[in-house]
């Protein structure tokens, strides 16, 4: 989860300067209960009065991201607010950035985070309990338009850049001694991005759907190459605290229900076509 042109450079630090403002961006939604039979644990979190926080990232588009009136939207924002409405809790938003959505899971200032983050067995090592998975995504190599670069072995002795603890910084990880290619971390996509348009590094490694939509919307001057794509491992919400498996539970009942009634697809179709 840059641009070449000016115009297109102009839209890209403007969404990296909202994302690294000093106060938090937050959405808020109170659902209303369901009119079925709701269950056990969407009926507690009702009369308990709980507002679940949930953190997430600032620019991964389409996944969370400010549209050009200043709200924050995007497939995670909207798969949240679809289940909190079938389930029939309470819950804040707050976009934070992808470390510090991290950071304040573990530290019980938030109670789940969802941000396009990748289900695996390292994240679940460390701490995170994930949902069930809302979406399958993979990894892949992006150069700048006119590179000459056109796949991994063409990397020998040069610079990728990549996101802080993302699933693209470890799919480069695992081919950087295998290709001999060193590697750049940065704390956001935007500046990845501008990393490479710059000439500093030479590719970047990001989630597919993420980079497409970065080089369409902001019209980049970059291109993927497929052909480096990873294997597909779903996205999954997660929580670090066992005392939020309640909201854990609530998050897969309503994506089961909101992928049976149309609600999903619904979301996927608005944002991806």
């Amino acid at each position: 989860m840059k641009k070449l042109f000016a115009f297109g450079m102009a839209s890209v630090m403007a969404l990296s300067l909202a994302a690294c403002g000093g106060a938090a961006s937050t959405a808020s939604s109170t659902a209303a209960a369901p009119a079925d039979s709701a269950s056990s644990e969407a009926a507690s979190a009702e009369t308990t009065g709980k507002k679940w926080v949930i953190a997430t990232d600032t620019v991964f588009k389409p996944f969370e991201y400010t549209d050009a009136s200043g709200n924050f939207v995007g497939i995670d924002v909207d798969i949240v607010a679809a289940i909190a409405e079938d389930q029939g809790f309470e819950y804040e938003m707050k976009s934070l950035g992808w470390d510090a959505a991290i950071a304040a899971c573990q530290s019980g200032q938030a109670d789940g985070m969802i941000a396009g983050a990748s289900i695996t067995d390292e994240r679940k090592a460390s701490g995170w309990t994930f949902s069930d998975g809302y979406y399958d995504s993979t990894q892949t190599m992006t150069v700048a338009a006119d590179s000459d670069i056109t796949g991994f072995a063409d990397l020998s002795g040069k610079t990728v850049a990549v996101k802080t603890a993302t699933q693209g910084a470890s799919y480069a990880e695992s081919l950087k001694d295998e290709y001999g290619f060193n590697i750049t971390y940065f704390e956001d996509s935007p500046t990845m991005y501008q990393a490479v348009l710059g000439g500093q590094c030479v590719a970047c490694f990001e989630d597919t759907p993420i980079m497409k939509a970065s080089i369409k919307d902001g019209d980049l001057a970059l291109k993927v190459l497929n052909d480096t794509a990873s294997d597909p491992a779903p996205y999954g919400f997660a929580i670090f605290n066992t005392d939020n498996q309640e909201l854990l539970d609530m998050f897969n009942a309503g994506l089961a229900d909101i992928k049976e009634n149309g609600k999903y697809d619904e979301i996927l179709a608005k944002y991806l076509g």
